[in-house]
């Protein structure tokens, strides 16, 4: 089974979550972004690492707005389940920006990026990275397979919201909004794509947007 989960942000605590301690080696975590546990390469993240190694199950992430983007830059492309991806330990891979992925026979089409809206506090490559928006040819990518998908995938992993979402909260919400190029992006793929349903994690809370999206962050949603 595939299980979406929101951003963790590099804390283990989140994995003694009593629906986690059931999953086996045939089930898939998928965390929409800012997943946090490659950031610093201290001692203590890497055993953080080794001990999430230990897990049954298969571990998946988009990345988000805090990631850190010189660590992941240094792995390299890695073909799993249909898509791109970085593979970091055995079972646990970076979803590439863009890819399409089969899990149990359902398609997920993956796109991670964010912008953080605390740059001005941030250093660059310290603590942020511009490649956190994704570039025109990431951009392209996932136009590009979604075509040779034609333009119908079972699922939406996304770190960000469609414009539309954000537009919704900002309505029923006292949350600030922010729109960007990477939102209205996402918010064409909303136009012109087929989908069941749509996961999305920025915005760190659980709320049904529509039928077919949802906003998730503490929740462990199980995909039938």
């Amino acid at each position: 089974m595939v299980y979406i989960t929101g951003d963790m942000h590099g804390d283990p605590g989140l994995f003694k979550n009593p629906k986690l301690r059931k999953l086996t080696d045939e089930d898939y975590l998928i965390v929409c972004g800012d997943f946090g546990f490659l950031w610093d390469n201290s001692e203590k993240e890497q055993k953080i690492i080794k001990q999430l190694e230990k897990k049954k199950y298969t571990i998946c992430f988009v990345d988000g707005a805090h990631e850190n983007y010189d660590m992941l830059g240094k792995y390299r492309p890695y073909r799993f389940h249909g898509g791109n991806a970085h593979k970091i330990a055995p079972n646990i891979f970076h979803l590439m920006r863009g890819e399409i992925f089969t899990f149990n026979n359902k398609t997920y089409f993956c796109m991670g990026g964010g912008e953080s809206d605390d740059i001005e506090m941030r250093e660059e490559g310290v603590t942020w990275w511009k490649e956190e928006m994704p570039n025109a040819e990431e951009m392209m990518n996932g136009a590009r397979n979604l075509k040779d998908y034609d333009y119908k995938v079972d699922y939406v992993i996304t770190h960000e919201a469609p414009a539309l979402a954000k537009d919704f909260i900002r309505l029923h919400s006292k949350h600030e909004i922010k729109l960007t190029p990477l939102n209205t992006y996402l918010q064409e793929l909303m136009k012109n794509v087929e989908y069941n349903h749509w996961f999305f994690g920025s915005l760190h809370m659980d709320l049904p947007i529509s039928k077919k999206m949802t906003a998730v962050f503490e929740e462990i949603i199980k995909i039938r």
